[in-house]
């Protein structure tokens, strides 16, 4: 599953520059006994299987520095740009990932700095979710998209949602570029992108604009607009 991803585009791009260097541990190497077993039936009863302690801290211990240890989790909170950013900046972090009907309660405990979940709905396990929490850190780094991702203002910095783009052709299906994106004014350009961005995330996003503290010239360029 991995593999498929992280040898690939962005991800494989950044490992071959040795700007990120991720290692893969399947759990079952550190499994119990001649099966290597690395789950059990819940305690107190109840469908599905729950990950053992056991095999995870043994993962765990084979490591020289787990770094910042996080586990993938529906209990989690949820992970956003901002938490990404922040894991950008950590030199080393270990993602478990969650599976069946959970992880033994220890393991949170004893080992799990940070909990995080990618949306409220359940999946068959935390490969997935750490695939995304991955891909959208590891973009953060310095030097792994060639440009300042912090300032390119895709959607989520500063809280609002992207501004719309576009490229070529000019004319489409009757479908023009808006005349402001081709005056070469640079500082009307940033106005009207950020106007866009004001009014893409009142209209399809109005929990995160609630939450925005709005300039005067925020307010100014949304003037008339309601």
């Amino acid at each position: 599953m991995f593999r498929g991803v992280f040898e690939e585009s962005i991800i494989h791009r950044a490992s071959q520059k040795d700007l990120i260097d991720i290692r893969l541990l399947d759990l079952r190497t550190y499994g119990i006994g001649t099966h290597k077993v690395v789950d059990d039936t819940p305690y107190g009863g109840g469908g599905g299987m729950v990950l053992k302690p056991e095999p995870i801290a043994n993962a765990l211990e084979d490591l020289s520095d787990p770094g910042l240890v996080v586990l993938t989790s529906p209990r989690g909170k949820s992970f956003t740009q901002e938490i990404a950013l922040a894991l950008s900046k950590q030199p080393e972090i270990t993602i478990i990932c969650g599976h069946y009907e959970g992880v033994d309660e220890r393991v949170r405990t004893l080992f799990v700095d940070e909990e995080f979940s990618i949306g409220d709905y359940v999946l068959t396990g935390g490969e997935i979710p750490s695939m995304v929490m991955l891909d959208a850190i590891v973009r953060l780094i310095p030097g792994v998209l060639g440009r300042d991702t912090i300032e390119t203002g895709d959607s989520h910095y500063d809280g609002l949602l992207e501004h719309p783009q576009y490229t070529r052709p000019q004319e489409f299906k009757g479908l023009n570029v808006p005349e402001i994106l081709l005056s070469g004014n640079h500082l009307k350009i940033n106005r009207w992108r950020r106007k866009m961005a004001l009014k893409k995330t009142r209209e399809q996003r109005p929990d995160l604009f609630n939450a925005l503290i709005l300039s005067k010239e925020d307010k100014q360029l949304l003037k008339g607009e309601d």
